[in-house]
């Protein structure tokens, strides 16, 4: 109770300040959509609803060829500022690299530039009545954090998206391989990957050991993953198609075994959609390892976390795996997840981690038992 209550403070002051989407609808500066895409689409869509009017579009240098967006010329950084003395920037792309996320904090050093948290899968919006709606669990999830940087990660998370201000993201990174070390993982590891993309992650794990392992089973839903998957492999883990050791599934995840929609659209963020074209097995991890040794699971499965732990009964409490989930797909999974896994293995250790990414992309908790 005293845990829940030190959040609740936090929170309190933190709402003290204006909301991003407060400090927009007061804004008398123009405001101008950073980025083309997916991102900026829901940035202009948000700021219709509330009547915050837009007043451009503008991209890196590169990427501007005379084109039209939402109605919109794409301008250059440098043709925006000619046409105003100042204005206020919505970053509406997400990057990891370096290098952009130092032109991007350029940029906030010449405008007042911010970072708006929308859903990549499902509804919800940070803000004033979303964050009090969810009082409660907010509380809830953050008295089961482990430890203080887990805490710290959390009210940062928090703060940043009610303000949609990045300096709360840069103030609480840390690098993947903490994460690691964090559930000590070790060189005989049974590894289930669910959602393994082109493996990128199986490599990640492989390196973090030397090579070394139990057994590997990858779990990948789409066609073209998978075959980036298959080439990939072939350059780090040579021999592997032939290696009893690996196992690739073809399918997706879910709460049960049976069949679902698949969106192959979206290149690496496929996902599990109704108005997916494709149908797709889909398995619950419980179905996943039956009879198989597991000892750590990671879960980047596009917005299913939560229906992926449903399915998970037996095994979280029978072989109590390690685990590695994001937790940014879904506006509630920085609350929802944490409970649900508290409620169906309350043993489990659960600590919050943030890697370099703008926005808020790249948050993950990692689980374990004693």
């Amino acid at each position: 109770m005293a845990v829940s209550g030190e959040f609740l403070g936090k929170m309190d002051t933190i709402l003290q300040e204006k909301t991003l989407w407060e400090q927009l609808q007061s804004e008398a500066r123009p405001v101008v959509l950073y980025g083309m895409g997916n991102g900026a689409e829901k940035a202009f869509a948000e700021c219709q609803r509330r009547g915050i009017p837009v007043s451009g579009v503008f991209a890196s240098d590169a990427f501007v060829r005379g084109q039209t967006f939402l109605g919109y010329r794409v301008e250059t950084l440098s043709q925006v500022e000619a046409r105003f003395d100042d204005f206020v920037i919505l970053l509406c792309f997400g990057s990891f690299l370096p290098d952009v996320m130092a032109h991007i904090d350029s940029v906030a050093g010449r405008h007042p530039l911010y970072a708006p948290d929308l859903p990549l899968f499902g509804g919800g919006i940070w803000d004033r009545e979303y964050a009090m709606a969810h009082r409660n669990e907010l509380a809830e999830a953050y008295s089961l954090l482990a430890d203080d940087l887990s805490r710290k990660v959390f009210v940062h998370l928090f703060a940043y998206r009610m303000t949609g201000k990045l300096s709360y993201l840069s103030s609480c990174e840390s690098d993947r391989e903490e994460m690691y070390r964090l559930l000590r993982v070790g060189e005989d590891e049974s590894y289930l990957d669910l959602g393994a993309y082109d493996g990128d992650t199986v490599r990640e794990l492989l390196d973090y050991t030397g090579g070394q392992f139990h057994s590997v089973t990858a779990v990948e839903p789409d066609p073209k993953n998978r075959r980036k998957l298959l080439q990939k492999m072939e350059t780090f883990a040579p021999g592997f198609s032939s290696d009893p050791r690996f196992l690739l599934i073809e399918g997706g995840v879910s709460s049960s075994d049976g069949e679902e929609r698949f969106d192959n659209a979206a290149g690496r963020n496929s996902s599990l959609s109704e108005n997916g074209k494709l149908q797709v097995r889909v398995y619950s991890i419980d179905s996943l390892t039956k009879g198989r040794r597991c000892t750590l699971i990671k879960m980047d499965v596009e917005g299913v976390e939560a229906r992926a732990l449903s399915g998970a009964v037996q095994t979280l409490r029978l072989s109590r795996p390690k685990l590695l989930f994001s937790a940014y797909h879904r506006t509630e999974d920085i609350f929802a997840l944490p409970l649900l896994l508290h409620r169906l293995q309350p043993e489990y250790r659960i600590c919050l981690r943030h890697q370099p990414y703008y926005p808020a992309w790249e948050v993950n908790f990692c689980a374990w038992c004693e």
